[in-house]
């Protein structure tokens, strides 16, 4: 029996002023972006009603209206790039941000609400000590729901003001993960606490990162965001990395550098004690496996792109693995993946798990 083809990594060139960037990639992928919209939403009614939530629906997209308002304020250029994407979709900004930002939102609306989710990521900061080269690595999947999968697109921006960037997102919406020219990577994880409110979405946090000229400058960024919810951000450049796990009202960081021995590894529930206190949800057998997982296979010896690439096809757990297949039947799949050695200006990514896409790099400075 023949394999199926690897899945290929689309991509979209756009440059020019923040709203000619959003505009760009609204009308471009327009009908794209209105089936993600679509299927989203329609994840979101089957979400609601396995809570006995159904009425909450548009109280859903008012939230979403009202975190954009805080977002405007926040980062005025990554949301008049946001209102281009809208505009160019031919869709309302609200309900966009609503969509694209759904987990943020829907912690907002019902977070501990049983079932507890098995969506999450998995994160990897690595020491120069334990690089082959001798130089920061920063990598993670990103995984969400299988049916977002067909929505995986790579966006490099050209904006007028601020470095060109690489992201790997979903069609219609801001920057996920990537980096920049500057040598700045960004990524995240989700966890969950109690206290969820209306404020910035994380991907309007993590654009504003990924927008920055300097590590210092993205961290700070994350630092002082006024989050909607609970995160797990990490942002890392060839001389450092952090790794910022953080709610609407703290932030614990995790620094690495450059003598630092060992890796920082995250799932999807929360290490810092502070955060632990007032978790949302009990965390699951995955997030903590992949924990150990990882944790022991970056222990076991130096690594570089390609050994990360092995890391993240790793299927030893089973349905509980680092690599998270749809077929699984835990309601999420990797639908990307990145590694990032920023002091090469070298991004990595795919779509799809490891083992089922196409590895491409992101280059910078191409005409």
């Amino acid at each position: 029996m023949s394999r199926p083809a690897l899945l290929e990594l689309p991509r979209i060139e756009c440059r020019g002023s923040a709203r000619e960037l959003g505009r760009a990639q609204g009308e471009a992928l327009a009908p794209r972006i209105g089936a993600f919209v679509e299927q989203r939403l329609a994840a979101l009614r089957a979400y609601l009603a396995e809570r006995d939530e159904s009425g909450r629906f548009a109280e859903f997209v008012a939230t979403g209206e009202a975190c954009l308002a805080v977002a405007g304020s926040y980062d005025p250029a990554g949301t008049e790039e946001h209102l281009g994407i809208a505009e160019g979709a031919g869709l309302a900004p609200g309900l966009l941000y609503a969509v694209t930002n759904m987990t943020d939102v829907r912690d907002v609306l019902l977070l501990g609400a049983a079932p507890a989710d098995r969506e999450g990521c998995t994160s990897l900061l690595l020491p120069p000590a334990l690089s082959q080269e001798h130089q920061f690595i920063a990598a993670q999947t990103w995984d969400l729901n299988p049916t977002d999968l067909d929505f995986v697109v790579a966006v490099h921006r050209r904006p007028d003001e601020g470095p060109e960037t690489w992201s790997v997102t979903c069609t219609g919406s801001l920057s996920l993960v990537g980096m920049n020219a500057e040598g700045v990577a960004v990524g995240t994880t989700n966890i969950k606490t109690r206290g969820s409110r209306v404020g910035v979405g994380y991907l309007s946090i993590l654009h504003r990162a990924l927008g920055s000229r300097t590590r210092d400058e993205a961290v700070d960024h994350v630092r002082k965001a006024p989050r909607a919810a609970a995160h797990s951000y990490w942002v890392a450049d060839a001389h450092a990395a952090h790794e910022l796990e953080c709610d609407p009202t703290s932030v614990v960081e995790r620094t690495l550098l450059p003598g630092a021995p060992d890796p920082v590894v995250e799932t999807n529930h929360c290490q810092a004690k502070v955060l632990r206190a007032r978790e949302g949800e009990a965390p699951t057998v995955s997030s903590r496996r992949r924990l150990e997982r990882a944790s022991a296979l970056l222990g076991a010896g130096r690594h570089d792109v390609a050994s990360i690439r092995e890391l993240f096809a790793d299927r030893s757990d089973g349905p509980d693995s680092i690599n998270r297949y749809a077929e699984d039947a835990q309601g999420t799949s990797t639908n990307a993946c990145i590694i990032c050695v920023p002091a090469r200006s070298e991004l990595w990514a795919c779509r799809g798990s490891a083992d089922r896409g196409v590895w491409q790099r992101l280059e910078f400075g191409l005409a």
